[in-house]
């Protein structure tokens, strides 16, 4: 929607920052609260409740020329989304057994959601303007309503280990403190190239309509998905520590390239970035739930909430050195950070794994059924 309000209210590259910031400033401090919270006791309701409170708020973004009701709305999807996460990579794990390519799979769903969100809003955003953000709650109460029916179908089954194996399970905090590092650095890229790449190729290609920008978010987005899915598959293969690393030292020349490449060459390189950036994303929450194996929610609120939500602070700043030079040098500038993600995970080492029973082992049963999926 972002191009959008640009076009529609006229904002700037910082008041621009500004609504991605809402999307992210609550959500970063309130996701890891959630994810202590399900580490106590199993709330799937919170998945159904977060993805429809998220999708209320971007309906309500577009009906008020209020900057800061329209900045109050989008917050309040920011908080939907915080609920969302750590319950739902929880009930993921379970489901997966914690393997590299479930994870994969549920990231996929996510990524290609993001996809699908310019193809669905730009549309109805030309169409109707921004008040037809209404219309933007239908997928996300539809999709509430489903997961509703089909979690009341199902028997969560808590992850609370024997007091024995508690024992031989060890959070390893320094290599998770250097993962969120990782995730940190690679959210402030993504953020930024989600808030400013649309705008960037209007920019490039001088376009007179939205649709080159919108096309270059479904690119990135589209490869994105791909990006994620075949990441689980690599990192089965070869660890996901080495492909994290290998991802980082691709993603260096490909944003450069966004930046610099001539012409329609700029949608190439963002389909090489998104595969590069996207590749490591659902290896950075099993990551972090096996260093932190006692605290898998707080695991997956810090990796998908507070280190992910963090990039949406700094968007700001991105958009004030888009002002105060260009919005290439800003996108430019981004390089810098794969650099350092490079640098903090050579530091990082694959978690040893504890083979748990059956009885022990988070799982998600069906009703008058004791077999496990996990």
């Amino acid at each position: 929607m972002l191009p959008f309000f640009v076009a529609e209210r006229h904002y700037g590259y910082v008041a621009a920052a500004g609504i991605t910031l809402a999307a992210t400033l609550l959500s970063s401090v309130v996701q890891p609260v959630f994810g202590v919270l399900t580490d106590r006791r199993p709330m799937p309701w919170l998945v159904p409740l977060g993805l429809t409170t998220a999708g209320v708020g971007i309906a309500l973004s577009g009906l008020t020329s209020s900057y800061v009701l329209t900045w109050c709305a989008i917050a309040l999807s920011g908080l939907g989304v915080a609920a969302y996460h750590p319950e739902s990579a929880r009930l993921a794990r379970a489901a997966s057994a914690g393997s590299h390519v479930g994870m994969s799979w549920f990231s996929l769903g996510g990524n290609i959601g993001f996809a699908l969100g310019p193809i669905v809003v730009a549309p109805v955003m030309a169409t109707m303007g921004l008040g037809g953000s209404p219309l933007l709650l239908i997928p996300a109460l539809a999709m509430g309503v489903a997961l509703s029916v089909v979690l009341r179908r199902l028997n969560v089954v808590s992850s609370r280990l024997h007091s024995a194996q508690q024992a031989l399970l060890v959070d390893q905090w320094g290599q998770f403190g250097r993962l969120v590092t990782v995730v940190i650095m690679r959210s402030i890229v993504t953020f930024g190239l989600n808030t400013f790449l649309a705008l960037w190729v209007g920019q490039h290609l001088h376009a007179s309509s939205h649709l080159p920008g919108e096309a270059a978010l479904a690119v990135y987005f589209g490869v994105g998905a791909t990006g994620t899915l075949f990441g689980g598959f690599l990192a089965s293969r070869f660890g996901r520590v080495r492909v994290i690393r290998i991802s980082y030292v691709v993603c260096v020349p490909t944003i450069a390239g966004i930046s610099l490449a001539p012409g329609a060459w700029v949608y190439l390189f963002i389909a090489l970035a998104a595969l590069a950036i996207y590749v490591s994303f659902s290896l950075h929450v099993t990551l972090g739930q096996d260093y932190l194996p006692t605290r898998v929610g707080t695991a997956s609120g810090v990796t998908l909430g507070l280190a992910v939500s963090v990039g949406g602070l700094a968007t700001p700043l991105i958009g004030w050195i888009a002002t105060l030079t260009s919005l290439r040098t800003a996108l430019l500038m981004l390089t810098v950070l794969p650099a350092i993600s490079w640098v903090v995970s050579a530091g990082m080492r694959e978690p040893a794994q504890l083979v748990s029973s059956d009885r022990s082992s988070p799982s998600v049963e069906s009703p008058g059924r004791s077999h496990p999926m996990g």
